[in-house]
């Protein structure tokens, strides 16, 4: 019986410190921990159940993730961005930001940027990063070559770089 009980204390702790860590990483101020905690009517959050602490660690879970979630999406379409503008440079082509979100829409099939999902951009990104690379090593390849030819003044050997 003395090692359960052990066991759920552990249990609690570990669940108090979620939740402090929780209300660090939403920035939650005393006020706002006062008000969680007057509002399961305890004054201090050890004063919490576990499961009063399961389901506040859940909320604010939710919370984190959904704040973490649009960042991320938001640097993403910054990722998209930069590489549909690299894309536009690299081919010479006139670019703005309308001209690069109609691109990005186009591509992946839908009418609204910031609709567009996670892994879409993930792809969008590195398609259009693939395409300056290869745009850049086709450019070097043809250079070689054409100096190949100049200098030797015969065939051209693609192999050689």
């Amino acid at each position: 019986m003395a090692k359960e009980n052990k066991t759920m204390d552990e249990i609690h702790r570990g669940l108090l410190k979620k939740y402090h860590t929780l209300c660090t990483v939403l920035g939650l101020d005393d006020e706002a921990k006062r008000a969680i905690l007057t509002s399961w009517g305890v004054e201090s959050s050890r004063d919490l159940t576990q499961h009063q602490l399961i389901d506040i660690c859940g909320k604010l879970s939710a919370q984190v993730d959904e704040k973490q979630g649009t960042a991320r999406l938001d640097k993403l379409r910054k990722q998209v961005i930069a590489a549909i503008g690299g894309w536009l440079r690299e081919t010479g082509q006139k670019q703005s930001l309308s001209i690069i979100k109609g691109i990005a829409m186009r591509a992946s099939g839908y009418a609204d940027f910031n609709k567009i999902p996670r892994e879409r951009l993930r792809n969008l990104i590195a398609t259009f990063n693939n395409k300056v690379k290869d745009a850049r090593a086709v450019d070097a390849l043809t250079d070689a070559m054409l100096m190949q030819h100049y200098s030797a003044g015969g065939e051209i050997d693609p192999t050689l770089n």
